[in-house]
């Protein structure tokens, strides 16, 4: 008598939010299991078996930690079939493709090609899960879909005017995501386009336009037809940012305090990073420098000039004034001084973090390293720990955003800004700069100090 070890159907799990609902996913595929949008370790959460089908939509990459490469490599290997489409997913498979996810529709040919690289291309900021996660901001990819579509048309007077489509564009794009509300874009145009904004509005809320909507009705049709795809192995060989390029930097160049005074401390070399980028006059230039020549790789690789690949990225013509919004990311006297090619491609650096999704920071290591002032910098954090530990428990470190407020006053000068200023040193806004500054709060107290009384910091 023989005994029949049961096996369970595949399943297919499709995670999803703002993107697409769980009503409309289930009309295309009635069994599927239809998850939030996908959040670090998710995807490990579950128990698979080979033949299942995974498709990522959308994924958090702001409340919460985005979805790991590693997670995904993981189901791979376990003969899991992982799509990504639209939105997160598409991101994801761009970088993944080598090692078998699988990507589908024209959001994830735009990743793939090198169209668009950052992951607030497909950020939106949305409701509640109890609500539908309704959108309230718009998607920047959707509105490049729309402006490419309106100019398409065909008919003598185009829906959306290329000018006031590539306007639009930058506009929105200089806003952060969580602030590309429509009428958050509409302020920042002037009234010429005010009529392509609201024709682009209409159809994208229509879902004519919607690209990330329409790619993932599109993906979860082509599963339907025709099921899973066995992932071909993955080449361990193929490079891929791990589940977190910070904690990699710091696992790989962590080593025992120099000082016994402090101990339990440890530092890594993105600490002394920071200690240059916060306490080095010199370092921005640095910072240009290196950022400059990636970006000059970048276009390389694309068989552009850096001009081209810049005004490309931007939505911009060189011969253009730059719209407010881009503006802002200049000092008074670079907008007074700076040729047009000089402005775009500073301004590219500056805003790496809206246009990029490359890491800059290990180049940016690797010349501090070669500095003559690399044992300067490392005994700067050795010396803030230091003054930590002398502190405590006299001195209490206010929150993170507090002293990233206290820190910008060192950085205050006529004709410029604090964002300006923290772009220069490559810090994305007040969250980074206040997740670097703690470390140092004691010893930069101690130096105003002694600077306050004359002595030597």
């Amino acid at each position: 008598m023989s005994t029949r070890v049961a096996v369970s159907a595949p399943r297919v799990v499709v995670y999803a939010g703002p993107t697409i609902s769980a009503a409309d996913v289930r009309a295309v595929l009635p069994d599927a299991e239809v998850r939030p949008p996908a959040g670090r370790g998710d995807l490990l959460a579950d128990a698979w078996q080979p033949g299942d089908v995974v498709v990522v939509i959308d994924g958090y990459f702001r409340e919460r930690r985005s979805v790991g490469h590693k997670e995904i490599l993981q189901l791979l290997t376990e003969g899991v079939d992982v799509v990504g489409a639209a939105s997160m997913g598409a991101l994801r498979a761009a970088e993944l493709v080598p090692c078998g996810m699988r990507g589908l529709g024209a959001v994830y040919e735009m990743y793939a090609s090198g169209e668009i690289d950052g992951d607030d291309e497909v950020g939106v900021l949305h409701g509640p899960a109890e609500m539908g996660y309704p959108a309230q901001t718009v998607a920047l990819v959707n509105l490049r879909y729309g402006c490419k579509e309106g100019a398409e048309e065909g008919t003598e007077t185009d829906l959306i005017p290329a000018e006031s489509g590539r306007r639009i564009v930058a506009a929105a794009a200089a806003l952060p995501f969580t602030h590309r509300g429509w009428k958050d874009i509409e302020r920042a145009l002037d009234e010429e386009d005010h009529d392509a904004l609201r024709t682009l509005e209409e159809m994208i809320g229509s879902g004519v336009w919607d690209v990330k909507r329409l790619d993932a009705v599109a993906a979860l049709r082509a599963i339907a037809r025709h099921g899973a795809v066995a992932p071909a192995p993955f080449a361990t060989e193929v490079p891929f940012t791990g589940i977190s390029r910070t904690q990699s930097l710091i696992r790989r160049t962590r080593r025992e305090h120099a000082l016994d005074r402090v101990p339990g401390r440890s530092i890594s070399d993105l600490d002394v990073l920071d200690a240059a980028r916060l306490f080095d006059g010199g370092y921005p230039a640095l910072h240009e420098s290196v950022l400059t020549a990636l970006l000059e790789d970048l276009a390389g690789t694309r068989g552009m000039t850096f001009e081209q690949y810049a005004t490309a990225k931007l939505g911009l013509d060189g011969r253009e004034a730059l719209p407010e919004a881009l503006a802002r990311w200049f000092t008074e006297s670079e907008r007074a001084e700076l040729t047009a090619a000089d402005r775009i491609r500073l301004l590219m650096v500056r805003v790496w973090p809206v246009w990029q999704s490359v890491d800059w920071r290990p180049a940016v290591l690797a010349r501090l390293r070669e500095s003559e002032r690399w044992e300067e910098w490392c005994e700067l954090v050795a010396r803030a720990d230091e003054a930590a530990e002398e502190a405590r428990p006299r001195l209490v470190v206010p929150p993170p955003a507090m002293c990233a407020k206290l820190f910008l006053r060192h950085w205050q000068r006529k004709g410029t800004s604090p964002e300006v200023e923290m772009a220069r040193r490559g810090f994305a806004g007040l969250d980074e700069l206040g997740g670097a500054v703690p470390r140092f709060f004691a010893y930069d107290v101690r130096r105003g100090r002694k600077r306050g009384s004359g002595g030597a910091g």
